[in-house]
């Protein structure tokens, strides 16, 4: 499995997490900034797709340190 296949795994396995445990992230990626190309025509490299993983994992991090049980 080559670079972008993994990633491509993480990322499926990221959003499937957030649809299953964190409802409340999946429900609006679609309308967050990170989700959205920033031009009309992105072309799909492995720096997208890392810079997309990271941005998903980032968006759980901040999730976690701010709705944290009590």
């Amino acid at each position: 499995m080559d670079n972008l296949d993994k990633l491509m795994a993480e990322i499926t396995n990221l959003t499937s997490e957030l649809e299953t445990s964190y409802p409340c992230i999946y429900n609006f990626l679609e309308e967050q900034e990170v989700t959205l190309p920033t031009f009309e025509h992105p072309h799909m490299t492995e720096k997208v797709f890392k810079q997309y993983l990271e941005d998903l994992k980032q968006l759980l991090f901040h999730y976690k340190q701010t709705h944290a049980p009590e």
